[in-house]
């Protein structure tokens, strides 16, 4: 079955890497277009499937590098916002495992400006899924028109959430004080164990997937990086192993799982509702093609997501034991 549109709203962020620079007094930085929704909708037209995104996007040099990676990729930008705003800036480092370190330049940016008459304009007849999370769920004054907006389209579409928690640019209490309104409009909540820890400091992953089931969400996906993921569909529980593979860095991983976990489920015809036909089987395997996305997204530099191409071969080199 082929898959229906997805639509992904949220934020573009100016990924800057540090680089060896010529002169010890200068820092050379090399910019990458990311952001968690983003890269999230890069990956699903990488894949296959047809992604419309709704973001704000600005006029600036950032936001040109936006809109260029986004159109090269597939993606609809047919309801994106052209914003009078600056582009969001994020410098990041990396640790030893590969992990990204951000500091966030983000005050007064065009992503978190959301008006209910610019998400009114936006056309969800063709969607049967809506994806958002990160900042554009926390940052005001777009955050309740982002909630409000996700409501409305509820009744005809599957709603998903990536919390996606910066703690260093939002407090965690904030993330904290809207997690259960996020839970009773989500059909999926995808996080990782990093997320976990923030929101519910200490509490086993199986505990917090009972508290968000009983929330209202029917599917939470928990991933856990070189551990694999564990999902949880109304209780039932199965863990998923990681894809091994060589990591130069994690940036986007966590985005192109989730794409990958949409995507499967959406060529299966289970998403545009509230998942009333899924089952656990159906979770696992989605959960297992999640993980191979993410795998190769891992091997590369930036948040880059594989195309559907790519994809094959990985599995075809997997499967020859190469």
């Amino acid at each position: 079955m082929s898959p229906r549109q997805i639509t992904v709203l949220g934020e573009c962020v100016a990924d800057a890497f540090a680089v060896p620079a010529g002169d010890a007094n200068e820092l050379a930085l090399r910019v990458l277009p990311g952001g968690g929704p983003a890269n999230t909708a890069v990956s699903l037209a990488h894949l296959g499937t047809p992604a419309r995104f709704l973001a704000r996007l600005s006029g600036d040099v950032f936001g040109r590098l936006f809109r260029a990676r986004l159109e090269a990729s597939g993606v609809d930008l047919s309801d994106a916002v052209a914003a009078a705003e600056p582009s969001t800036l994020a410098v990041a480092e990396l640790d030893a495992r590969g992990q990204a370190v951000f500091s966030f330049h983000a005050q007064n940016t065009a992503d978190w400006q959301w008006t209910a008459a610019e998400l009114a304009r936006a056309d969800l007849s063709g969607s049967v899924c809506v994806h958002t999370g990160s900042l554009a769920l926390v940052r005001d004054p777009g955050a309740s028109v982002v909630e409000d907006f996700l409501a409305a389209a509820a009744p005809r579409a599957t709603i998903s959430i990536d919390p996606n928690v910066r703690p260093l640019l939002v407090h965690p209490d904030v993330y904290r004080a809207r997690l259960e309104r996020w839970c009773a409009l989500a059909d999926v909540l995808r996080l990782s164990e990093d997320d976990l820890e923030v929101l519910l400091p200490g509490t086993p992953p199986e505990r917090a997937c009972d508290l968000w089931h009983a929330a209202g969400t029917r599917l939470v996906v928990v991933t856990r990086g070189a551990d694999g993921a564990l999902a949880s569909l109304d209780g039932e529980r199965v863990r998923v192993p990681a894809v091994p593979a060589r990591v130069v860095d994690t940036v986007g991983a966590g985005d192109s799982f989730t794409a990958g976990l949409l995507h499967h489920l959406g060529t299966q015809g289970l998403l545009g509702g509230r998942l009333t036909d899924l089952r656990l089987d159906d979770v696992a395997e989605a959960c297992a093609f999640g993980a191979r996305v993410a795998a190769l997204t891992c091997s590369v530099t930036g948040p880059t997501p594989p195309r559907w191409d790519q994809l094959t071969e990985f599995a075809s080199a997997g499967d020859s034991g190469s």
